[in-house]
Formats: C-alpha cells, structure tokens, sequence
C-alpha cells in the first residue's frame, strides 16, 4: 500500500508540474513509444510465443502493427486535437464565444488483459499519453514474459513519475483500486468490470469498460458464401478465438446453411491446417481456460475439428452443430476456438432471440441485400461490427471502439482515444464592449425583452 500510495504521489506532482500538458512533450513521448516497440519486435515476439505461441505473423498485425499505426494516426492529429474548439452561441448571448477545452483528468489507471497482453495495454496508454496524463499500467499476470518485458521496457523509456508497470496478481490489482485515481481504464470479463466499476465508484472515478459477450454472426441467404467462409474462419480463429470481437456463435439462414457448412469446413482447412499440424497455432493460455472450453465441446454434436492437447493447451478450430439456446456454450462467452452454428428461416425470430440476450460488443452481418443489413442494424444493439466482415472494424483509427450495456462503457482508437482520456471544459467568452441590460432584475421591461429572444 505505501508503495503504490508513493508512486501516485510522485505521479500527482509531476502532473501538478504541468510537464505532460505541453503538445510537444506528449508527442515526444508517442515518438519513444512507437521507437520502442519497433526496436525490441524480436524480444516482443519471442515473449508472445512463450505465452500464447503466437507466431510472428500474428505478433505483428493484432499486437504490433496496430500500435504503431494508431501512434502514427495520433501523431499525425495531436496538434489539432489539443487546440480549443469553438462552438457556436445562442441568440441569447449576444457578443460571446463558446469553446471546449479537452483537459487530462490526471493519473490514468490502466488494467488490461492477457488475450491481446501488449496491445490492449499500449493502445490506451496511447491516449492517456495523448490527452496529456500520468499512467500506471496493470498487466495480465496469465502472461508473465510479456508483461516482466512490457514493464522493462517502459521503465526504460519513459520515468515512473510519467508511465509506470505494476505487476501482480488480482491482489494487486485490489490494492490499486484502493488508491484514488483519476481515470481507470479496464478491459475484461464482465464480472471483473463490476468489481472495478464498484471500486471506481467509492471515489467517483470515471471509468472505461471494455468488456465482451457473445458476439452473433449472421449468414443471410444470399451471402458470398465462400467469402463470408473465408473472413468469419480468419476472425474467429485468429488468436485461437481468445478475442473479445471474435464472432461467438453462427446464425445461419436455413436454405443455404449445408453449402455453407461445407465451405466454412474447406476456409478452415485451408488457412489453419498446416498451422495446426506444425504446432504453431496460439494455444489457451491457461490449464483453467483450457478446461473451461473443452467442457463446451460436450455441447451438440461436433461437425469439424474437435481436438485438442492438455500437454500443449492447444484446441484446433471446432464447428460445433446441433446446438441450442439452453446448451452450456451458448451460456457464456466461449472465448476459444470453438463456433457453435444455429439456424433461422425467420428474420423477425432471429432478431428476437439475440435481443433477448445481453447486449453484444460486435455483430456480423453477411448479405447482399441493403435492406436485410439495415434491418439488422436498426433492430439489434451492439458495441459494433462489420457488414461482411469480422473483426477489421477494431483496427480502424476512425471507428471508436466500445461496447454497450453489459458489453462495455465508452470507446477509443483514434480520436476516441483522445477523447477518452480527456474532460472537455465548456467556456465562455463574453464580450466587454458591450452589456445587455436586460438580463438584470432591475430593468422594468426586462422580461418582454427577454421573450423577444425565448418563445
């Protein structure tokens, strides 16, 4: 406790110093940042490989590359950010001008994840750093070689006065939140969202959730279905499924649902066969997740795959039919590399029973028809998604990324990482040119001349 109670006295009084509001020590920092992780990609790699096997293709485009592209965006937009925006002003007030200021909150805490163990912990400090904070940095204890490497690296680059990593297990973690913080930022399960809402809330800390749930993907009739085969098999099987975006269960039209079976068996074969039988596909990253999602595969019947090593923690990509809404694995985020497959012929039923279920942090919508993709859109509420896609809707700078209800609080990338990070402050600025003397209680006809402005 007195450790941590230090570290943020430290912190608080090199944020009171007004070091991190300068634009150019902000951009400084994001320019050390980016050069850190593009000069120990190899070590980043290798402590991803040793957590999660990932291979140096996947390291790359879902940890790596997205970092370096979302610091290259805000790099490129800082300077317009950081400035007051003007606004406009009412009839009312005559003479003034209205602006927002976007202003740090302070000392951003900062809990991420084991799934994506460098880029849900970087993405974030990229906005806190941005909007001009301090930061501490919780990483996953469930990936130790990331996080010991994570947390070498930072302590190098950056003083622990600015960004600091604290390690440690979920008591840890409880030992944060004891602290007063100014912001804390948590990507997670939902039952551990709660606890950290609950524990923001004893200091009215505002709070960035971003948690999960079981994201539908629908396959309408009229599908490209061997695209649709190809993108859904990429991302719901990238990272061995353990993606909180991943699709988390197949809602397929009854008409084409064989053919499309058939063709998501061959996209699956075609992209992680070799992968599987070379030992390179990423594995569970725990013997308790591992047992976790195994226990699923009791659910239906077993139309594709179904293997798996307790030696390795590896499970290959499974396709599970046969399933119904009371099954364990349409219970719970799977959060592996299992996909069960349902059917609809009713557009109005389908929509129904996904509305009967927590809100979802994405959707997928595979169709041609305009109408039938509106009509999805407009009926379901999700985080976000793609219209025949998966997944690429996180990697762009221009789409905040969050969820809603139970899927999530708030959003980032981008700008809306910034935004995040940052209170605006409404200002006015009146005129002394002139006064209008009718705002004033002692004016006779004050109220006639007011009702001239407000009907």
């Amino acid at each position: 406790m007195e450790g941590f109670s230090h570290l943020l006295k430290v912190q608080r009084d090199f944020f009171q110093s007004g070091k991190t509001k300068d634009v150019s020590f902000r951009i400084e920092a994001l320019t050390s940042l980016g050069n850190m992780i593009r000069s120990h990609e190899t070590e980043i790699m290798e402590a991803l490989k040793k957590d999660l096997n990932k291979s140096d293709f996947d390291s790359y485009i879902s940890e790596m590359g997205i970092l370096l592209e979302e610091i290259r965006f805000t790099l490129k937009h800082i300077r317009d950010w950081t400035q007051p925006r003007k606004v406009k002003t009412a009839m009312t007030q005559i003479g003034s001008k209205g602006y927002i200021y976007s202003e740090p909150y302070g000392i951003a805490l900062i809990i991420s994840p084991w799934n994506y163990p460098l880029q849900l912990a970087i993405a974030p400090l990229i906005g806190a750093i941005a909007a001009g904070n301090c930061a501490v940095l919780k990483p996953s204890e469930l990936t130790p070689a990331t996080s010991r490497l994570m947390a070498d690296l930072i302590n190098k680059t950056f003083p622990q006065e600015f960004v600091s990593v604290v390690q440690g297990d979920a008591d840890t973690t409880q030992l944060l939140l004891k602290e007063k913080f100014d912001y804390i930022f948590f990507t997670g399960s939902v039952a551990v969202g709660k606890v950290i809402m609950e524990a923001a809330a004893r200091n009215l800390t505002p709070v960035t959730l971003e948690l999960g749930g079981k994201s539908p993907c629908i396959v309408h009739h009229d599908a490209n279905l061997k695209l649709a085969a190809k993108r859904i098999a990429w991302g719901k099987f990238i990272n061995a499924g353990q993606t909180c975006v991943a699709p988390d269960y197949l809602y397929v039209h009854k008409s084409i649902k064989e053919d499309f079976i058939k063709t998501f068996i061959e996209s699956i074969s075609e992209l992680y066969e070799d992968i599987v039988k070379n030992g390179e596909f990423t594995r569970i990253v725990s013997e308790r997740h591992f047992n976790r999602v195994t226990s699923l595969l009791s659910s239906g019947e077993v139309l594709h795959g179904g293997n798996y090593s307790k030696d390795t923690l590896t499970i290959e990509p499974t396709i599970l039919g046969g399933v119904t809404w009371d099954d364990p694995v349409m219970q719970e985020e799977i959060f592996g590399p299992v996909l069960p497959v349902l059917e609809y012929d009713d557009e109005t039923s389908m929509i129904h029973k996904i509305n009967e279920h927590p809100k979802p942090l994405a959707l997928y919508i595979f169709s041609e028809s305009k109408e039938f993709q509106d009509s999805i859109l407009n009926s379901i509420s999700f985080g976000g998604g793609c219209v025949n896609d998966t997944v690429m809707h996180l990697s762009s700078p221009y789409l905040p990324f969050g969820g809603v209800g139970e899927s999530g609080i708030g959003a980032y990338h981008g700008r809306g990482s910034f935004d995040v990070f940052s209170h605006q402050k409404s200002i006015l600025k009146q005129t002394t040119t002139f006064d209008l003397p009718f705002r004033y209680p002692n004016r006779k006809d004050a109220l006639k001349q007011i009702k001239r402005f407000i009907k």
